[in-house]
């Protein structure tokens, strides 16, 4: 078991991430902090699709001398995926922060219980 552990040690490292930023995302009541959980959550998710797509020994998949041969490159899907994923990611990133700094400027606060108490009290009002 500690063999096949060492052999996939980026899927480990990944898996350890993603806890370490879901965990944030639960516990902590600081919106910057939840939103940088997220970020290592995101992080790992690339790690993870990163390392399952190469494959040892072969090339980018781009054909320079003329062969096309599969068996020699890796696929192009996971990094494509990965891409994709960043840009998504950074759009999030900036869209949650950019709400986040909305609140701040209304409620004077970044603690989500505290935003949520004076948003209960003015619903009352």
């Amino acid at each position: 078991m500690f063999d096949e552990l060492i052999h996939n040690y980026l899927a480990v490292v990944s898996m350890v991430l993603f806890g370490i930023g879901f965990g944030n995302l639960l516990l902590q009541k600081n919106l910057i902090k939840k939103i940088i959980g997220m970020n290592i959550m995101d992080t790992a998710v690339y790690l993870f699709l990163a390392s399952m797509g190469y494959i040892s020994g072969r090339l980018a998949p781009i054909a320079t001398d003329g062969n096309t041969d599969p068996s020699r490159y890796i696929n192009p899907i996971p990094s494509g995926l990965v891409l994709t994923g960043i840009v998504v990611s950074v759009s999030v990133t900036a869209l949650m922060l950019a709400l986040t700094v909305r609140l701040y400027r209304r409620y004077h606060s970044l603690d989500i219980d505290a935003i949520t108490l004076m948003v209960q009290q003015e619903h009352r009002e």
